[in-house]
């Protein structure tokens, strides 16, 4: 295959997820956000989302005050912050026209109708008048387009690159999002928490369980209240949680042993050794050596990793 053409496949598939976790992280932002809570408290989740997404500098840049809706409509609406909702789908259609002759018309037809969806709702103002609405529809879209996508594509080298890119995209952002949530809230491993505190969290831990579809998978496997470290656990460790670090490792690496070469044992072999590390590795013991530096380290390899995939793959070789 050429390098250009894993290189389209490989970024449409990550624009696409990443616009379904950003509709994610916001749909639970906002629904949190109507609970009775402090100015103060709703501007620091408001924050905490640009943080996951790097974009607070940027926001910042241009709107300044942190303030709820000038944060939905930089996520969503904003065409020059390359991470927006509308950003992404258009980035995901154009990389998917590029390679129109190796997608199956389902695929290209999804991926397109959302395009001119997207702009046709923003323009008629559905955003605005009921958010979750829309964003769940964005979640939809995804769902779908990586349902197409599994139904109709020949599995050979094509659909590996999109699933790597799906894959790669998931585990970064279940790092970002587990990372920055704990960050904000990392009092609560110690002492005892007052009663309002404890309903508090509540909340907070179910929006980061919602957040990955991973609320009704907590209760099935702990049947127990929501603690923080097993929070952690199932969104780090289990592999039979969809959205985990560890499934999506199990992803790459074996969509990466599908496409594997010679110049390119280098790479397999250290997304072996992350996947194993989360194959063997205890919460406990990442807990006590501290969830921060352990998430850091990861995104850095992960970060490593989809660099490493690029060199090896998709940038064009020099004749």
């Amino acid at each position: 295959m050429l390098s250009r053409t894993a290189d389209h496949l490989f970024w449409m598939s990550r624009y696409t997820e990443r616009a379904e976790n950003t509709a994610r992280m916001l749909d639970v932002n906002y629904q949190t956000s109507l609970l009775p809570q402090s100015a103060a408290v709703a501007q620091f989740g408001w924050q905490g989302l640009l943080s996951i997404s790097e974009l607070l500098p940027a926001y910042q840049a241009k709107h300044g005050e942190i303030t709820a809706k000038d944060v939905m409509e930089f996520m969503v609406k904003d065409e020059e912050n390359p991470s927006s909702i509308v950003s992404c789908l258009k980035a995901a259609r154009e990389n998917a026209r590029a390679v129109r002759g190796t997608l199956t018309t389902e695929v290209w037809e999804t991926l397109n109708q959302t395009w001119l969806e997207v702009n046709r709702m923003l323009r008629e103002g559905e955003f605005e008048r009921d958010p979750s609405q829309f964003l769940e529809w964005v979640k939809f879209r995804s769902h779908l387009s990586r349902g197409v996508t599994l139904g109709t594509m020949l599995a050979d080298e094509s659909l590996f690159f999109m699933r790597l890119g799906t894959f790669l995209e998931r585990a970064d952002n279940t790092a970002r999002l587990v990372d920055v949530k704990f960050h904000a809230v990392e009092s609560d491993f110690f002492g005892a928490a007052s009663e309002k505190d404890q309903e508090y969290d509540f909340y907070h831990w179910s929006a980061i369980l919602r957040s990955v579809s991973g609320f009704e998978i907590y209760r099935k496997v702990y049947r127990d209240v929501i603690k923080p470290e097993r929070v952690a656990e199932l969104l780090i460790l289990r592999a039979d949680m969809p959205r985990s670090l560890h499934a999506s490792l199990d992803e790459v690496v074996k969509n990466l042993a599908m496409v594997a070469n010679d110049p390119s044992s280098e790479t397999l072999r250290r997304a072996g050794k992350l996947r194993a590390d989360l194959e063997y590795g205890r919460i406990d013991e990442i807990l006590a050596t501290g969830l921060h530096a352990y998430l850091t380290q990861f995104l850095d390899r992960i970060n490593e990793l989809g660099g490493r995939i690029s060199r090896d793959f998709l940038i064009p070789s020099v004749a």
